[in-house]
């Protein structure tokens, strides 16, 4: 693994530097900060710039003159393609420049950091980070979206949760309950069995295979071996075919040699967006997905495939662990959850005004006041009380979800190791033994993550 290289690499394919902003005093006595994200008007999420410079950095300059001080925010927007702006920002740092607060996707933090491209949040601003008053509002498990190797690097922002969603009318009709809750894998198959029985089409979807992309890794053969008390990456190392990856491979080959589940839908182009429809339909009795599933595909007036009676028909569970306490940490159940965060610059002129900003923009008013009136879970469990108070289900990810979830491994390899698990999947949905697949996955993860000495059995 080389992730300072493939920064590097990345860098030199660009060949503008953005000027520096980073803290510095203006001619009249006051500092300037700068603010970069992949955000822009009009544009690609025109929300978050809209806030910045409307809300935030008004705000922000309002109450530094409250306190005596002079300082100027300025916003570099961008509305460009994730890779490109990872790229401008890893040219950024890498040439000391940059905006003072930077965004950048959760799972680039440990591909940064192992590049030395950000430092931890405390090393670059001091103690008073540590002293911060959010830190008791973001669960333990979310501040891991901006942590790596034991340290904190950036501040979360929005996040997310994976559940089982199940169809109540369908239960009913399978004599399931209403308030069901799995507390083992074989609970889902037996559940899946009595909906089989009961005439349901497909009675579990789990994302598979290749053709459903991350959306098979993060909805499916992540939290499935979380379950196991496993991880993809832990202790510097990447997990191989382990017991617990042929455990995950091995549920994935009862749910679809057996009829519970629909082989075919994992191998289609569009699988996903068909499997949303066959839910809404009726047709799938448990499925597991994100929030966003909730929020954007099934909701009643403007989802993607709406259900009128979603409130009514659609139910929600944990995800649970292989069996009660096998998950990580000992955890009956589990889930994995995706997001951004937000680093300071090492190279930031006045790092603790950086950091003054930086946690104003984490602050519970700036980040209610960045959804717009929008229901969305944030990484602030005072803001999620309030603003989500009227969404049962949000509610639920919030209070439920995220205190037990897990997060992906934030290095430049990963994307690819996903791949090869997603294709483990597929070996199994497709008819090949769990060693066959197993094997393969092994074999294809020791090339990409430069030998069996990178890798846990």
């Amino acid at each position: 693994m080389r992730p300072t290289r493939t920064l590097a690499v990345l860098a030199a394919a660009v060949l503008t530097l953005t000027a520096c902003g980073s803290g510095e005093p203006s001619g009249d006595g006051s500092a300037t900060l700068t603010i970069t994200a992949n955000a822009i008007s009009g544009g690609k999420n025109a929300a978050t710039a809209n806030w910045t410079k409307s809300w935030l950095i008004p705000k922000f300059e309002e109450a530094q003159k409250a306190k005596g001080k002079s300082v100027h925010v300025l916003f570099q927007p961008n509305g460009v393609d994730d890779e490109q702006y990872k790229t401008k920002i890893a040219l950024d740092l890498k040439s000391r420049t940059g905006a003072d607060v930077i965004d950048l996707d959760g799972i680039w933090v440990g591909e940064f950091a192992q590049a030395g491209y950000v430092k931890p949040l405390a090393e670059t601003a001091g103690p008073e980070v540590e002293q911060w008053e959010g830190w008791s509002q973001i669960p333990q498990a979310v501040q891991g979206l901006g942590i790596f190797d034991g340290k904190k690097y950036g501040l979360p922002q929005g996040t997310d949760g994976r559940v089982l969603f199940f169809n109540k009318t369908l239960f009913a009709k399978a004599g399931l309950p209403a308030d069901w809750q799995p507390k083992s894998w074989q609970e889902i198959i037996d559940a899946g069995t009595a909906l089989k029985k009961a005439g349901v089409p497909t009675p579990v979807q789990i994302n598979a295979g290749t053709a459903m992309g991350e959306a098979t890794s993060m909805q499916g053969a992540l939290p499935l071996l979380v379950g196991t008390g496993s991880e993809i990456f832990s202790n510097g190392k990447w997990t191989g075919a382990s017991q617990a990856v042929k455990d995950v491979l091995g549920f994935y080959r009862q749910i679809y040699t057996t009829g519970l589940g629909d082989p075919r839908l994992q191998q289609e182009a569009k699988g996903r967006d068909k499997s949303f429809q066959e839910f809404a339909d009726g047709k799938i009795g448990i499925l597991a997905e994100g929030d966003y599933f909730w929020r954007a595909v099934i909701e009643p007036k403007a989802g993607v495939a709406p259900m009128q009676n979603r409130d009514k028909d659609v139910g929600y569970a944990l995800i649970p662990a292989k069996q009660p306490g096998a998950g990580v940490r000992g955890q009956d159940f589990v889930s994995m959850s995706g997001g951004a965060v937000r680093v300071l610059n090492p190279n930031s002129k006045n790092a603790k005004l950086a950091w003054e900003l930086l946690s104003f923009m984490h602050s519970a008013e700036a980040t209610k006041a960045g959804l717009a009136g929008e229901a969305r879970i944030t990484s602030r469990s005072d803001v999620n009380e309030e603003v989500l108070a009227p969404d049962p289900m949000l509610n639920f990810v919030s209070e439920k979800v995220l205190p037990i979830t897990s997060f992906r491994p934030g290095l430049a390899v990963y994307p690819q190791v996903s791949v090869a698990l997603q294709e483990a999947t597929a070996a199994v949905v497709s008819g090949k033994s769990v060693d066959e697949a197993a094997a393969a996955y092994q074999k294809k993860l020791e090339g990409l993550v430069g030998g069996a000495s990178n890798v846990a059995q």
